[in-house]
C-alpha cells in the first residue's frame, strides 16, 4: 500500500473459492481471466486489490499454483484472523495481537473435544487463531449456544462461523472477514489513503460480515448459497449498494462495477479487435496489456492470420528497439514481431493462455515511460512466468512506440525452460 501517493479510487475486496475463482463451472479460467485484464488494464496503479479468503495462507498459494490469480495488495486469510501485506506477504502484528485478546488455542480444543457433532478439519486448515470443524447444519444452533457458554467461563471471547453449510470456524472474536476489513479501512483512514469507493465480494455464509461495513458496495456472485441469500433478505433487501449479480463469480464483480458505476468495466479480454481501439491508448500500461492478449490469440489461431496485425505491431516498434530474451541473448523488436508471426495458431486446442500481473507505469522522463510487470504463460498444466520491463516513447497524438523490452525468469515460474519461449 505504500506505492500509493493518494487514496486509491477503488479497493476491490473479494472472496477467492466460488467468488473471484470458478471452481466448477469455469475450466479455462476464462471469468477470471477477463477481471484480471480489465484490473491491470484500468485499476492496477491507483486502486487496491484484496483478497479475503478462509483458506489458510498456504491453501491459498496452493491456489495460486492452480488458477491464473493476480497479485493482491492485501491477503486476508483464515477467515479474517490473517493480514499480510505486498509481494513478501508481510504479516501485521498488530493484527495478531489483536487476535491473540482473550483467546487460548488450547482451551479451545479442549473444549470442543466434548462435542460429538463437531468433526475437526484437516491439519491443513487449522490457525493460531482459528479451529475448524465439520458440522450438520441441523446441529449448529444448539452447539454454538451451549460452546459460546463453555468458552466464556474459561474466559474466552470468541465468535463461531458457519459457511458453506457445513463449515464450522471458531475464532477470537474481534476477527472475521468484516472485522479484518473495518481494521483494514482504519489503516488506511490514518494514513489518509481512505479508499473513494470500496466493493465487496461474496458467495457464502463467512463472507457475511463483509456486507456490514458502512459505506462500502457489495456484490453477491449469481452463484451465491443459500446462507448468504438468506442473510441479504432479512438484513439488506433495501439496501441499494447490495445487488445479486447475474453472472457467476469474477463476471459478476465486473458486473457489480458497471452497475455502480465504479470505474471502468470493459475487460480488453471482450474487445474484438484491438487495431479498433488505438485511438484510446492514453496509458503505456494498456499497450502492453493489449499486446500480450493479441500474443494469446495469435498464437491460439483466435485472430486472422494478416499483414495488418504484424504490420500494426512493426510500425509500434523503434527501428533500432531491442528485445533481450529470458536466456539474454538480444534480437530487434521488429525481427521479433517478424519471429512471432511464424507461430500463428500453434496453440490451438492447447489451453493456451497469457496474462499481464502487476503491471506499473512510471513516467521517468517528459516523453518517456517504463513499464514494469508480470507476465505468465501457461499451456496445459505448464506455467512459466517472466518478469518483464518495457521502455516506452510517447510525442502528442502519436501513441506509444516500443522502444526495449527485456525479460528475465520470475522466481515464480514452475518451469525455467527457454525452449517456445517468443517474448
Amino acid at each position: 500500500m505504500e506505492r500509493l501517493t493518494s487514496p486509491p479510487r477503488l479497493m476491490i475486496v473479494s472472496d477467492l473459492d466460488d467468488t473471484m475463482v470458478d471452481r466448477h463451472n469455469d475450466p479455462e479460467n476464462l471469468s477470471l481471466l477477463r477481471f484480471n485484464s480489465l484490473w491491470e488494464d484500468a485499476y492496477r496503479h491507483g486502486s487496491l486489490l484484496v483478497f479475503s479468503t478462509g483458506r489458510t495462507l498456504a491453501m491459498y498459494k496452493k491456489l495460486r499454483k492452480e488458477r491464473p490469480l493476480l497479485t493482491p495488495d492485501v491477503i486476508i486469510t483464515s477467515v479474517g484472523t490473517e493480514i499480510a501485506y505486498g509481494n513478501s506477504m508481510v504479516t501485521d502484528d498488530h493484527w495478531v495481537e489483536i487476535m491473540n485478546n482473550k483467546w487460548n488455542r488450547g482451551i479451545v480444543q479442549e473444549e470442543t473435544s466434548n462435542f460429538p457433532e463437531l468433526t475437526l478439519q484437516r491439519e491443513a486448515d487449522q490457525r493460531p487463531n482459528k479451529v475448524s470443524f465439520w458440522i450438520d447444519k441441523s446441529k449448529v444452533e444448539a452447539v454454538s449456544k451451549e460452546l459460546h457458554q463453555r468458552l466464556e467461563k474459561r474466559g474466552l471471547d470468541v465468535k463461531f462461523i458457519f459457511s458453506g453449510g457445513k463449515a464450522f470456524d471458531v475464532i477470537p472474536k474481534g476477527g472475521g472477514k468484516g472485522q479484518a476489513l473495518a481494521y483494514l479501512l482504519k489503516k488506511l483512514k490514518n494514513e489518509g489513503k481512505l479508499p473513494v469507493n470500496t466493493l465487496v465480494c461474496g458467495d457464502s455464509g463467512n463472507d457475511t460480515e463483509l456486507f456490514t461495513i458502512p459505506d462500502v458496495y457489495g456484490v453477491m456472485v449469481s452463484n451465491a448459497l443459500e446462507e448468504l441469500l438468506e442473510w441479504y433478505e432479512k438484513n439488506a433487501k433495501d439496501n441499494p449498494k447490495i445487488v445479486h449479480a447475474s453472472e457467476r463469480c469474477a463476471g459478476g464483480i465486473i458486473e457489480a462495477i458497471g452497475r455502480f458505476k465504479l470505474g471502468p468495466n470493459l475487460s480488453p479480454r471482450d474487445v474484438s479487435d484491438f487495431l479498433e481501439c488505438k485511438e484510446d491508448n492514453v496509458n503505456p500500461g494498456h499497450e502492453v496489456v493489449k499486446f500480450f492478449l493479441f500474443y494469446e490469440r495469435w498464437r491460439r489461431g483466435e485472430v486472422e492470420n494478416c499483414e495488418a496485425y504484424t504490420a500494426s505491431l512493426k510500425a509500434s516498434c523503434h527501428p533500432a528497439g531491442v528485445f533481450v530474451h529470458p536466456s539474454g541473448a538480444e534480437k530487434s523488436l521488429r525481427d521479433t514481431i517478424d519471429e512471432i508471426g511464424k507461430y500463428h495458431g500453434d496453440k490451438r486446442d492447447k489451453k493456451f493462455r497469457v496474462w499481464t500481473d502487476q503491471v506499473f507505469a512510471t513516467d521517468t522522463t517528459p516523453g518517456t515511460w517504463i513499464v514494469k510487470l508480470n507476465k505468465w504463460e501457461q499451456t496445459g498444466s505448464e506455467k512459466k512466468c517472466c518478469t518483464t520491463t518495457v521502455k516506452f516513447t510517447s510525442k502528442e497524438n502519436e501513441g506509444f512506440v516500443w522502444e526495449h523490452v527485456q525479460q528475465t525468469w520470475s522466481e515464480e515460474s514452475e518451469v525455467k525452460d527457454d525452449s517456445n519461449w517468443i517474448i
